[in-house]
Parts: structure tokens; C-alpha cells; sequence
């Protein structure tokens, strides 16, 4: 395996307001952007060149990485004048591969955290001489997603929309999000128009009596669409439950980045990250959240399972619980935020404005 392409255009809406001066997978998660963490096991498993399909805020990107050399990879970047969905993108970078016909691709969505052991979906792809390999992976509630059946082999038997009653459950295999195409089949894809790969390409390509093979691998998996499951990732990062060679630290109960300040009794667990330059003060308790840099947290401040965005201020003794303040926001003193609660970006809430409880 030396090619991938990453799906990197999505707007990110579900993650608002993390998403309104940044794309999803330039989010930090345990320090770095979390498109790092991707890049880093792609390079793991012997990729070196990778084709980033970029739409939203798409000047972030080689800004950042550049030709990709600091990650030992050749980076490409493509950008899509509409939105193309997953088919449509992985199309429209059809151009700057480099592989032979019936060489491997592997194909990443840019918002799934796994341990997927992508040597080995190679090698099943390999292995069973199939056009497209898709890993899939087990959960306890399948009603979310798609299912994807398969046979004794492995073979793909079906891709079957969101089940609405437990007679449509018939597997708890769903599609994992990570892809190993045949190249000359990636030419099949329509182009200039949207396509989903879910919806359109895979099952068109098992109408027409194509070999689509998936493997299980029940390792970590986590989409991180929405606020509290990217927090969660984050934190499970910096804990070392789901595995990255670029966290910029240690594992453990907390990672501090360089030109943190952090006070001597301030208390940080759960995987809490605490980015470049900012502060956290006396008595401040924060548990399995990630603090942006150049985010201030004042004193007696009690922060659990949220994000506090890129330089915003946390007002002294306000709690907040499950909560994404955005970039630049300001929560005064003694506010309460609880579980769900978004502050914009350069919001301004006055001390003691919101609770979810009385008053002291």
C-alpha cells in the first residue's frame, strides 16, 4: 500500500459552533489537528502518498502540512468547486493517483477515530481479489446506521438503509468509513455530480456482480460528528484507550501543551488537554475536556466532558458540563452551562445570566 485519498470537504455542521473558523478535521483533538492523527497512522501502515479531497475552508490545509515531508508523506490537495459527497470526491481526485489499474487505494472519511489495522484490510483486499474492501465494524445499536450484511467469507451480501424496526436488524456489522478500491474502479464513478459512495456506488457495484469484501475489526471505533463524541475522542486519545503515534505527549490523565499555564491546585483528569498558551487557575476542577489554546479558565471554574474554544474565557466558579463554547466566547462568573448547551463564537454571557439550578 503507498496511496490514499482522504475525504476532508465536509462541513462539519453537527460540530457548530467548533466548525464555523475551522474545518472538522483541523479541530484539535489531544493537541494536534485531528487530521494528524490520521496522516500519522496512514504513514504507519506504509502509506506515503495521500490526496486530501478538500471543500470547506479549504486554505486551511496546506497551510498546515504543506508537501507533508514533517510527516514522512507526499501530500496532494484537491479542492471541489460544489460539494461532490464521498463518491464525488473520491472521483474528482481521481487524476493525481498514481497506481496502476489493479493496484490498491486505501480511502479514509476524515471524522472517524479507529484502531483499524489497515495492513490488514489491505491484505484481506489482497487476499480475497476483491474490487472494493470495506471495514466494518460491531455495535450494540445498529438503528443509526447502515447495515452491511455479509456471508461465511466475508463477502458483502447487501447494504441496507437505517432499519426502522428490530425485523430489519438483521447484522450489527455497519460500515466503518474506511475503504480499499481496485484503482480502475474508481474511474467507474460518475464525475462532475454528486455521488454517494453509500448509497449509490457500493450498492450499483453489487448489482452489477462486482466482489465487494468486508472485515470486522471490533478495535476502537468512534465517529466524531457531533460535540460530545469529539470530546470523547479527544480525551481517549490523550488516555491511550484509542491509539495515535502523533499525540505530542505521554498518555495519561492529562496532556499540557508548551506554554500552558496551569496552577499549581488546579485539578485535571479524564484526558483533559490544555493547548498552547492557555491558563487555567486556582482551584479550577476539569475533568475529560479540551481547552483550545489561549482559552482562560478563571479560578474555582469546574469544566467537565467539554470543549472551550480558541481563546475564550470561562468566568470564575461557573460550571459547565457536556458544552462547546466557541471561539473568543466569554461565559461570566457563576454561570451554570449543562449537557448540550453551544455558546457561539465571540459570545458574550454576563455573570450569573444562566442556571440550571438556584442561585447560592
Amino acid at each position: 500500500m503507498t496511496e490514499a485519498i482522504l475525504l476532508v470537504g465536509g462541513k462539519g455542521t453537527r460540530l457548530r459552533p467548533l466548525t464555523v473558523n475551522t474545518p472538522k478535521p483541523m479541530v484539535r483533538a489531544a493537541g494536534v489537528p485531528f487530521l494528524t492523527h490520521q496522516l500519522a497512522r496512514a504513514r504507519a501502515a506504509g502509506v506515503d502518498h495521500i490526496v486530501l479531497a478538500t471543500s470547506y475552508l479549504a486554505e486551511v490545509f496546506e497551510p498546515h502540512f504543506g508537501d507533508g515531508s514533517a510527516l514522512g508523506l507526499h501530500i496532494e490537495y484537491v479542492t471541489e468547486e460544489e460539494p461532490l459527497g464521498t463518491g464525488g470526491a473520491i472521483r474528482n481526485v481521481a487524476s493525481r493517483l498514481r497506481s496502476g489499474p489493479d493496484d490498491p487505494v486505501l480511502i479514509f472519511n476524515g471524522d472517524i477515530l479507529t484502531g483499524l489495522d489497515i495492513r490488514a484490510l489491505v491484505a484481506t483486499h489482497e487476499r480475497t481479489n476483491a474490487d472494493v474492501s470495506l471495514h466494518l465494524t460491531k455495535v450494540t445499536d445498529p438503528r443509526a446506521y447502515g447495515l452491511v450484511p455479509t456471508d461465511d467469507t466475508g463477502r458483502v451480501l447487501a447494504f441496507l438503509e437505517k432499519p426502522q424496526s428490530p425485523e430489519e436488524i438483521v447484522t450489527d456489522q455497519i460500515n466503518a468509513g474506511a475503504y480499499v478500491f481496485r484503482r480502475s474502479l474508481i474511474d467507474t464513478i460518475p464525475a462532475g455530480r454528486p455521488v454517494s459512495v453509500e448509497r449509490e456506488t457500493f450498492p450499483g457495484l453489487l448489482a452489477a456482480g462486482a466482489h465487494l469484501q468486508g472485515m470486522v475489526d471490533s478495535t476502537y471505533w468512534l465517529d466524531l460528528g457531533t460535540p460530545a463524541a469529539f470530546v470523547r475522542g479527544s480525551a481517549d486519545l490523550v488516555l491511550g484507550r484509542a491509539p495515535s503515534p502523533a499525540v505530542p505527549g505521554r498518555c495519561g490523565d492529562r496532556l499540557i501543551l508548551p506554554t500552558a499555564r496551569v496552577a499549581p491546585d488546579a485539578k485535571l483528569t479524564g484526558g483533559t488537554v490544555v493547548g498552547e498558551g492557555a491558563r487555567i487557575s486556582e482551584g479550577a476542577r476539569i475533568s475529560g475536556s479540551t481547552i483550545l489554546p489561549g482559552a482562560v479558565i478563571e479560578p474555582g471554574a469546574v469544566i467537565t466532558d467539554s470543549l472551550i474554544g480558541t481563546r475564550a474565557r470561562i468566568g470564575e466558579r461557573s460550571v459547565l458540563t457536556g458544552t462547546v463554547i466557541g471561539d473568543g466566547a466569554f461565559v461570566g462568573a457563576r454561570n451554570e452551562l449543562l449537557q448540550g448547551a453551544r455558546v457561539w463564537c465571540d459570545a458574550r454571557i454576563p455573570a450569573g445570566a444562566v442556571r440550571f439550578s438556584s442561585d447560592e
